[in-house]
């Protein structure tokens, strides 16, 4: 298969941490090794260490080595368009000096003045540095400059505003890239596949035909080192505001226009605006909020999050959220959208499922005494990446008497088949300027819009029953009650 290869010039800050050395920079190497990326690239590492370029190289190969267990002479020749430039965010010389190598890599590396911006390190640095890249000029070139974000966006909707307002003095909407790694995964982007390639879906795809749909992202994981950042975030804001409400919109979008990144990203804009917003006397009858306790995990003692680093022993943080969330349109008036994600829950897994409708007369429930299952489309996003479709069909033998069946595809499970790590395809789109798979404003606005109203209640109520869960458990009680309300229940996240 042959690709477009795109000469660029990616200048990461933050460069000597995690995310650059767990996630970016195996995913540039595999691009490489695909032959995405021609020998016209350079990246260029930005932080506060004092290293040289041999150093920094040294790092970025020991960081794919022991990502990707891949020690071919290919990671010497990548690992030679490697560059570092130590910079302190504050001082304007910084940026001057950067604005001269990127101009002399530009020469060497012929990659037409383009320029790729990705700031993995602190927010609240985030628009001191844009700020300052137009100032100093690194904006001004004949190719084009994008800027790279990582979440958090803020921590509520006036602060998003704040930073958004920042940002956009030296950069356009169409200019930033707003990632969210959920959006690069495999199964996440085969849901427009499936709804809108398939006739025997999109027809089904609305309230006359679906009870309900749930969205499950449990970790096995407790806060491990991120106890001061998870202090601030919790449950709510680190995944619902993001990566949840991102599934929704995808669940819940019209059939756009065209496949183009406007139409797809509209349509996911109008969904969210049609979320019932919730009064504050209203948040715990759709929400509900969970901290773990300790417990057992694959036979080892885990503690409580209260027992965690750098945690509040008496903190009133959400480890876990499940909700109801009712879209008011056409389509979907009358579904809940069920959602629940978690820390230290029994097992790590990303799973939608959408649960159809029982046919208006069985004619099999007098027969077998009970009613019938129903039929399920599960989409499993992660660990194991695939589609399952749950069918009632006959049991073999001499009755009437029904099994439920399933039809099962797994991409995990075809033999060469090895999805690209979400990031590796994010960053291929951003080097193309396919946004698509990114995030909009609007969808930052609306999704904070949304979430600050129960997190207002949420904080300005202390819980009194945290730890209401233990590790290993699949969450409080009351979050079963949610759907059991209803006359439903969460399907379980494995077979």
């Amino acid at each position: 298969m042959t690709y477009s290869a795109p000469k660029t010039i990616v200048v990461i800050f933050g460069a000597t941490g995690d995310l650059a050395n767990r996630k970016l920079y195996p995913s540039i190497y595999n691009l490489y090794t695909k032959g995405k990326l021609t020998e016209d690239f350079a990246v260029i590492g930005v932080a506060r260490r004092p290293l040289d370029h041999n150093e920094f190289r040294q790092n970025v190969r020991e960081s794919i080595s022991e990502g990707l267990g891949d020690s071919k002479n290919e990671i010497v020749s990548f690992s030679e368009h490697f560059y570092y430039h130590a910079f302190n965010v504050n001082d304007s010389s910084s940026y001057k000096e950067l604005k001269l190598l990127a101009e002399e890599l530009d020469s060497t590396y012929h990659t037409e003045g383009n320029r790729i911006f990705y700031l993995a390190m602190a927010p609240e640095f985030f628009g001191t540095i844009a700020e300052n890249l137009k100032a100093e000029g690194l904006t001004a070139t004949d190719g084009y400059s994008r800027l790279v974000i990582e979440k958090p966006f803020g921590h509520n909707l006036p602060s998003a505003q704040q930073l958004n307002e920042q940002i956009r003095h030296a950069f356009s909407e169409d200019q930033i890239y707003r990632i969210d790694h959920y959006l690069g995964k495999e199964m996440v982007q085969n849901i427009e596949v499936i709804r809108f390639a398939n006739a025997i879906f999109e027809p089904l795809w609305n309230n006359r035909y679906i009870s309900n749909i749930q969205i499950t992202s449990s970790e096995v994981l407790g806060v491990e080192d991120r106890g001061g950042y998870y202090e601030k975030s919790g449950a709510l804001r680190d995944m619902v505001q993001n990566h949840m409400l991102q599934m929704v919109s995808l669940l819940a979008m019209e059939p756009p226009i065209k496949l183009n990144t406007n139409e797809i990203r509209s349509e996911k804009i109008r969904v969210l605006r049609s979320l019932r917003p919730l009064e504050d006397s209203e948040v715990h009858n759709y929400f509900v909020r969970g901290q773990y306790g300790p417990g057992t995990i694959n036979g080892q003692q885990v503690p409580g999050y209260r027992e965690e680093h750098n945690v509040d022993p008496q903190s009133n943080t959400a480890t876990f959220v499940a909700g109801k969330l009712l879209i008011d349109n056409f389509r979907w008036a009358g579904v809940p959208f069920y959602i629940r994600t978690g820390k230290r829950m029994k097992k790590k897994s990303t799973r939608i499922i959408v649960q159809f409708k029982d046919i208006p007369m069985d004619l099999y429930f007098k027969q077998d005494k009970e009613p019938q299952n129903p039929n399920l489309l599960i989409i499993n996003i992660q660990p194991d990446e695939g589609i399952t479709l749950h069918l009632n069909a006959k049991r073999p033998g001499q009755n009437t008497k029904t099994t439920p069946v399933e039809l099962d595809y797994c991409v995990n499970c075809i033999d060469g088949i090895n999805t690209p790590e979400a990031y590796e395809k994010l960053i291929y789109d951003c080097m193309m300027g396919d946004a698509t798979n990114f995030t909009h404003w609007d969808e930052v606005a609306l999704s904070w819009r949304f979430v600050d109203s129960i997190s207002k209640v949420w904080e300005s109520q202390i819980a009194t029953e945290y730890p209401n869960y233990e590790a290993g458990s699949m969450g409080p009680k009351a979050a079963d009650e949610l759907l059991e309300k209803d006359g439903f229940h969460w399907w379980p996240i494995s077979e």
